[in-house]
């Protein structure tokens, strides 16, 4: 391997939803990736839909089963001649069940740089608390 070859870019390769069910839009539907964190009061949800801008991202909850989905519809201006494209246009669509923890009232949403940030409170009765004990 040359110096050159070294310090080319890797293009990382999309995952495509792996359903049974029939589209019935043509077009490639990518799996976001996503990191999930807890801490004792809230689920952090951090999902990589690049592309995607707030008026293309739809966020669901029915029956307990958050959904997102969104579509990028363009990876550059017109007058660009694309080097590298790690991502294309598409549509992203994942789903999550969600546990009676989350108090889904409060659920919060942020998109920003490609980057969706769900927050998901935990209900009072499942954070934790320490139970004061008094001599007798």
């Amino acid at each position: 391997m040359t110096e050159a070859d070294a310090k080319e870019l890797k293009v990382r390769e999309k995952q495509e939803v792996a359903t049974e069910a029939e589209q019935i839009r043509p077009g490639t539907v990518y799996t976001p990736d996503v990191d999930i964190f807890e801490s004792d009061k809230e689920i952090t949800l951090l999902a990589d839909m690049p592309g995607v801008t707030s008026d293309e991202l739809t966020i669901d909850l029915r029956d307990d089963v958050l959904t997102l989905s969104g579509e990028a519809l363009s990876n550059g201006e017109k007058t660009e001649k694309p080097l590298v494209v790690e991502y294309g246009v598409g549509k992203y669509y994942r789903q999550f069940t969600l546990s009676e923890v989350v108090d889904q009232e409060k659920i919060t949403a942020e998109l920003k740089d490609g980057v969706l940030r769900l927050v998901l409170p935990k209900v009072e009765k499942a954070t934790p608390r320490k139970i004061q004990v008094s001599a007798g």
